[in-house]
């Protein structure tokens, strides 16, 4: 068309454009149209759970009786990745031992290859004799679960707390700290506890060979030395013995039936049925 017989006025031109619009060369200009290569891969792991990944970190693993050297190939909160020359079962138990104080139980939740996927326990490990930790649980349930009622389920004959040798009986607690440490405070996860150290799990970097303060209650204050530093897993040394007794003082978090079915833990009225020997004193 031309210019002229728009201006005055031919129908047959009203619905034209004076200029046509230039068509866009190549693909379309919504955004689903254009393919973005990737030019490199993903850097960085977007599981829910963060995984500290290791290079020639070595650990030692416990299976059936026998000590093993292992690779450790990732750490994680909830457990670890293991290189290992054998190979045990699916749901196997086997202790994963890190450094000083730094003994955790796992269970063998996948196998590839060389490759062992163990998942930590989740209760605090008491590293003392089963009748101190018998007395240890014991007073924990006093103190600290004193309004629970349980349904008296005992029978006539010895109590299991009166044996002179007991079996330690897996417990549902987890307790947690906080350690200060290079002008800060972190909460902490304790993995596991003895009367000469403790390993924590922590989310905060801690630095081997630091003077922390791990505080569990008002009345459990730890100076401390770190021993050693793997992933998020962090072994401490006591400067002096620590009374076990003391966990009474702090109130531990209580797994619930079901959590877990790898780990046949007691629910807290199995544990005081078990204890009820103890209890009484």
């Amino acid at each position: 068309m031309n210019i002229r017989s728009k201006i005055f006025g031919d129908a047959r031109a009203s619905d034209q454009p004076l200029i046509k619009a230039k068509q866009p060369k190549g693909v379309r200009a919504e955004l689903h149209s254009i393919r973005v290569e990737r030019e490199e891969t993903r850097s960085t792991d977007t599981r829910q759970e963060d995984r500290h990944r290791l290079s020639n970190e070595k650990a030692r693993l416990t299976h059936a009786g026998r000590s093993h050297d292992v690779e450790l190939v990732n750490l994680s909160g909830g457990g670890a990745m293991v290189s290992a020359s054998f190979q045990p079962m699916l749901r196997d138990k086997v202790e994963l031992h890190l450094g000083e104080n730094g003994t955790v139980e796992c269970a063998v939740l996948w196998l590839r290859g060389d490759r062992i996927g163990l998942e930590f326990a989740h209760e605090t490990r008491l590293a003392c004799s089963a009748n101190e930790q018998a007395r240890v649980l014991r007073e924990v349930i006093a103190r600290s679960f004193p309004d629970l009622e349980f349904e008296d389920r005992s029978s006539d004959g010895e109590s299991s707390g009166s044996r002179e040798q007991r079996d330690a009986t897996r417990h549902p607690m987890v307790w947690s700290g906080v350690l200060n440490h290079d002008h800060q405070t972190t909460m902490v996860r304790i993995r596991n506890i003895s009367e000469t150290g403790a390993m924590i799990e922590s989310s905060v970097p801690v630095r081997v060979g630091a003077q922390p303060v791990l505080e569990l209650s008002d009345a459990a204050s730890l100076a401390c030395e770190v021993a050693w530093a793997v992933g998020d897993q962090v072994g401490l040394r006591f400067n002096k013995p620590f009374d076990m007794a003391l966990l009474a003082t702090s109130r531990p978090d209580v797994q619930g039936p079901g959590a877990d079915s790898r780990w046949d833990h007691a629910t807290l009225t199995e544990l005081h049925d078990e204890l009820k020997g103890f209890m009484k004193h």
